[in-house]
């Protein structure tokens, strides 16, 4: 029996909240087969009674399907519950450990804080000299990959052992001005990523809870908190990273402002400074991959398919290179982005029926992604599968899908998506004639919109329309109100707060194409 999204995805969620009250199982199945081999040889290399216990639960861990404590007891015969937990604390910790050991050679940041920890141990037994010539080598690495917060604290420990001890730096000339001067300039470099990096949380948390303005009132406020917390900075004198975060401000800004020009600007921006600096491809490819994705958003939302197309190439270059290299995490980052990117193509190249063939694997890698997806990116997808099934008129597949956001307990969290999900949800019901159920859903639209306080021109036109042509009988009458709509609509297009609802949801086209008959 095919099993229809709705049910799909409320299976996921009950999955992966059973999988949530488990850190140590979530953290065994993240494993792959190189890091499980991996962990074996290090746990084997102690054979006391501890390890023994730690392996087997690890064993039973690895075989089960879901977190189950009734079924580890029948398998580690008498298992007292403090036994367990006091092993399970155990075996979490030497995962991490044999972890650390196999991705030190992936993650500078790790083998940075390794020598850091190699010069302190030598400081602590007299070797001072030796622990200075650890630090010196180490911040250079700092410096070549922008680990800035990494360099401030190997700046701070030479200062340290500068100040305590007669090194031979003293006998070079302007040695130790140079480093208090280097970790001034580290420092301020710091503060105003610190700015930076608040900057954009902040503009990122507005759209996700309350999504693009409304009016002029919202674009007031947007401008004036961006403007009075922005640095005043010059562009050419920042680090790497500085860049990165004043690039990610501006995109967030502009895509709050819905001037997607601007937002795909920055966007390319984000994204060349990768391209011109590629170890950090490799270092940060989650990062990158943010700026890739954004430029294609706002190029779809402009409509600009060259660039679309480029940018989409470009992805599906990283993706063959980097995709096999990739942490869990940045994986299903990949899926999410390019998945998104991939569906956006046919809907900017209305190659509906095209798009709808992507479905059963992007669910497939839904269910495998699902304990590492939140909320907000699930109601995101299945809006976009709801969205290629209509331009494909397959209403009840799209319908599976709308019920899951309108369904999912997300609360306040992207109320503009649970909004148009409940139009399409009226467009569909209307394209199956079950005309019986429209009232009830218009009334009930009503309410959810009005307390959500998210009822704009296009929504209330769209819903008093549906009300208007409920209990028509006649055909032409229709058509006559379906031009009526197309004219409405259009009116409605060129104000420019409006101008998310057709992203959103094309009202316009659809109500164009049943004017035409098409």
């Amino acid at each position: 029996m095919q099993i229809t999204a709705y049910q799909f995805i409320m299976t996921s969620i009950a999955v992966t909240s059973k999988l949530l009250k488990d850190p140590l199982f979530i953290l065994i199945k993240s494993l792959t087969k190189s890091e499980k081999r991996s962990f074996k040889l290090y746990a084997n290399r102690t054979q006391s009674s501890t390890s023994t216990k730690f392996i087997s639960l690890f064993d039973i861990l690895d075989k089960l399907d879901a977190y189950d404590e009734a079924l580890i007891y029948k398998k580690v015969k008498g298992l007292s519950p403090t036994q367990l937990s006091n092993t399970k604390r155990h075996l979490y910790k030497q995962i991490l450990v044999s972890l650390r050991l196999l991705h030190i050679q992936k993650n500078v940041d790790i083998q940075i804080r390794e020598q850091l920890d190699f010069a302190r141990i030598l400081y602590g037994k007299g070797m001072y000299l030796e622990s200075l010539k650890i630090l010196d080598r180490v911040k250079e690495t700092a410096s070549s990959h922008h680990q800035d917060i990494l360099l401030l604290e190997i700046l701070e420990f030479q200062k340290l052992i500068e100040e305590r001890h007669i090194t031979r730096s003293r006998k070079v000339k302007n040695k130790v001005e140079d480093l208090i001067d280097e970790a001034f300039q580290t420092s301020q470099v710091i503060e105003t990523s610190c700015k930076l990096s608040n900057l954009k949380i902040k503009m990122h948390g507005w759209y996700i809870q309350i999504g693009h303005v409304k009016d002029d009132k919202d674009k007031i406020i947007v401008e004036e908190y961006f403007r009075s917390n922005l640095p005043k900075v010059k562009v050419q004198d920042l680090s790497f990273f500085e860049k990165v975060y004043l690039y990610q401000s501006y995109v967030w800004y502009h895509f709050i402002l819905l001037e997607f020009k601007k937002c795909m600007e920055y966007a390319k921006k984000w994204a060349q400074l990768f391209h011109k600096n590629e170890q950090m491809i490799e270092e940060d490819p989650a990062l990158y991959m943010r700026g890739v994705a954004y430029t294609l958003t706002s190029a779809y939302n402009i409509k600009d398919k060259k660039s679309f197309e480029v940018y989409l190439k470009t992805f599906e270059k990283f993706e063959s290179k980097y995709a096999n290299q990739l942490n869990p995490l940045s994986q299903t980052l990949l899926f999410l982005y390019i998945s998104t990117a991939r569906m956006n193509r046919h809907f900017l190249m209305e190659t509906f029926q095209k798009g709808v063939s992507l479905i059963p694997k992007i669910q497939r890698q839904l269910k495998k992604y699902a304990p590492l997806l939140d909320v907000h990116r699930t109601m995101v997808f299945h809006y976009k599968i709801a969205y290629l099934y209509m331009g494909n008129r397959d209403y009840n597949k799209a319908l599976d899908s709308l019920n899951v956001i309108i369904n999912l307990e997300a609360g306040h969290l992207r109320e503009d998506l649970q909004s148009y999900a409940r139009i399409m949800q009226v467009v569909s019901h209307y394209e199956l004639e079950n005309m019986n159920l429209l009232p009830y859903l218009i009334k009930s639209n009503y309410r959810f919109l009005n307390k959500v306080k998210e009822l704009n021109k296009m929504q209330k036109a769209s819903l008093a329309f549906f009300n208007k042509i409920i209990n028509m009988q006649d055909k032409s009458m229709e058509q006559k109100a379906f031009k009526a709509f197309c004219v409405e609509l259009k009116k409605i297009s060129k104000d420019p707060y409006e101008k998310r609802s057709f992203l959103y949801l094309d009202m316009l086209t659809w109500a164009e194409g049943k004017v035409r008959e098409k």
